[in-house]
């Protein structure tokens, strides 16, 4: 393979929300800049297609109390992602919420309707509305303009593998190129992680079709996995998720819908919602996405979502709601099939399981790599984190090189190599098995090992099978094509998250959220209000308990 090598002040690792923010911010402090992103820039990351909700404290509306806002976001979905965060970051991403909002709008994203801003979603009827319903469909298009506009350089198809330099800081990175042969060094003062969320670790849905997900197919924690094998601390990457919508189409809007759940009779399965609310929807969606799946199993089911008898504006509201939410498919497909959300309830369901966890990281979106920093699904959560600590990271990662001295370049050479030999390996394998029957593999072994139930003696097998399976993943695996390369380099990711998954998942003797543990059923009050961090020593997955500062 061919080497290219490139310098700049910033490197973005992803072209999505967050890494869009940063290097504009950064741009904006006279530092030179650089995109790689392994889609392109218009399309990529988990906001390509659009959002339509916002997380945003407006003091004009909410009043002056920002404690009350952030205590009411932790009654819905948002709020147990928020609790395993630092206060001062919670306080910073809510501080800095409006500011976002008002440049987004300057930029030509619709952030306010007929001049006012407008709330509605993901909150308990008679509670605080703490989301701007926003049309977010030409959000990608504006902030890639913006970017343009400050010179940043934009390499699309290029995908970062593996970051260089070691605890003492960032130094760069190592990229291919996803449609020719050309593997690519990057020397970087600092580097912004912003790569988004942990797709492809359990089955999917329809276990076959992988990118049926709520989330870009691409989403492979990158991000993670190269911060990790660095020396970065990673938290709670042993907690795991689900998400819920129509059946069999996995797809995000979970806030848009303004309708009821309901079962097989017609009644609500919730107690929060009677009839369609366009402002609230059924917030029984967040405080137990796992209601389809329960009234399915019990025999109950299926449970609907219930929009009859909404009002023409309230549908045309829902209408633009999915639209700016990459739904358009789904419309489609509704008309196609005469299913009239006015007089038909939709059938939904628990979606697959989904990773959790984060780089650890401070309001400064520093990481504990000096030079490194990370924002988005990273870091945070939602649309609006990545914004805000995109912004942020941009900031500070543009001071940190303007004081940075020049690189040694001789310093990471040998590192250099190794990166390019890992990736001969997958190139010059002889094709006994593909990407995907790795990917498959690795996904059962966390559905079957490391699912909702799990116990010391299923993890313990699980870890073992796993790192059984890891040995023959750079023996087995072949890629024939620039396409399979960048699968299989993901895939690799994917499995150095496994395996921190178990090492994590072995050390939280209790049982939390939806990390229930058989052998130690009940929910430890001696780790309320800390984290389990993990980070690479010498090759090996070391975990310590951290108090949320």
């Amino acid at each position: 393979m061919k080497i290219e090598r490139f310098e700049t002040d910033v490197l973005c690792v992803g072209g999505g929300i967050a890494g869009l923010m940063g290097a504009i911010r950064a741009a904006e402090f006279g530092v030179s800049v650089v995109i790689a992103e392994k889609g392109n820039t218009l399309y990529s990351g988990s906001g390509r297609a659009g959002n339509d909700h916002f997380w945003a404290y407006i003091p004009e509306y909410h009043g002056a109390d920002i404690d009350l806002f952030i205590r009411e976001s932790m009654l819905g979905q948002l709020g147990y992602m928020l609790s395993g965060l630092p206060k001062n970051t919670v306080r910073t991403w809510v501080e800095r919420s409006s500011e976002m909002v008002e440049l987004w709008n300057k930029w030509g994203i619709p952030m306010k309707q007929n001049g006012k801003i407008d709330f509605s979603g993901h909150a308990f009827p008679g509670h605080m509305l703490t989301h701007v319903k926003y049309r977010g469909a030409i959000q990608k298009r504006i902030l890639t303009e913006q970017a343009l506009k400050r010179g940043v350089t934009i390499m699309d198809r290029v995908m970062v593998f593996d970051l260089l330099g070691d605890v003492e800081g960032v130094t760069g990175a190592v990229a291919i190129d996803t449609r020719e042969d050309r593997f690519l060094v990057f020397r970087a003062k600092s580097v912004i992680l912003g790569t988004g969320l942990v797709i492809r670790m359990y089955p999917n849905v329809i276990p076959n079709m992988m990118a049926n997900n709520t989330r870009p197919f691409t989403l492979t924690g990158d991000g993670r996995a190269m911060a990790y094998r660095l020396g970065a601390e990673l938290s709670n990457m042993e907690i795991i998720g689900n998400h819920a919508g129509v059946k069999n189409y996995a797809r995000a809007g979970q806030g848009s819908w303004p309708g009821v759940c309901t079962g097989p009779d017609g009644k609500p399965t919730g107690k929060y919602l009677t009839k369609p609310d366009i402002r609230h929807g059924d917030i029984i969606m967040e405080v137990d996405k796992r209601i389809f799946q329960r009234h399915a199993q019990a025999g109950t089911g299926p449970v609907y979502m219930d929009c009859r008898g909404i009002s023409e504006h309230d549908y045309e509201y829902l209408l633009t709601g999915l639209e700016n939410e990459g739904n358009i498919g789904l419309i489609e497909h509704l008309k196609e099939e005469g299913i009239d959300l006015r007089k038909n309830a939709l059938e939904f369901a628990t979606y697959e399981i989904r990773c959790g966890g984060r780089i650890e990281s401070n309001e400064r979106a520093e990481t504990t790599i000096p030079g490194l920093f990370a924002a988005g699904e990273e870091s945070t959560y939602s649309i609006s984190g990545a914004a805000v600590f995109g912004w942020i990271g941009g900031e500070n990662a543009a001071r940190f090189a303007h004081k940075r001295p020049a690189l040694n370049k001789k310093r990471t050479e040998t590192q250099i190599e190794e990166k390019k030999h890992f990736v001969a390996t997958f190139l010059e394998n002889k094709g006994v098995t593909d990407w995907f029957d790795a990917n498959t593999a690795l996904s059962h072994t966390l559905a079957d090992y490391a699912g909702p139930v799990r116990s010391e003696t299923m993890l313990e097998a699980g870890l073992k099978h796993l790192r059984r399976l890891k040995e023959k993943l750079y023996t087995m695996v072949a890629a024939r094509d620039r396409w399979e390369l960048t699968r299989c380099l993901e895939v690799a990711n994917l499995y150095d998250l496994g395996e921190i998954l178990f090492v994590a998942a072995l050390e939280r003797r209790e049982s939390r959220g939806l990390h229930q543990r058989v052998d130690y059923p009940y929910t430890d009050p001696l780790l309320n209000g800390k984290i389990l961090v993990i980070k690479n020593v010498k090759g090996n997955p070391v975990t310590e308990w951290k108090e949320i500062e």
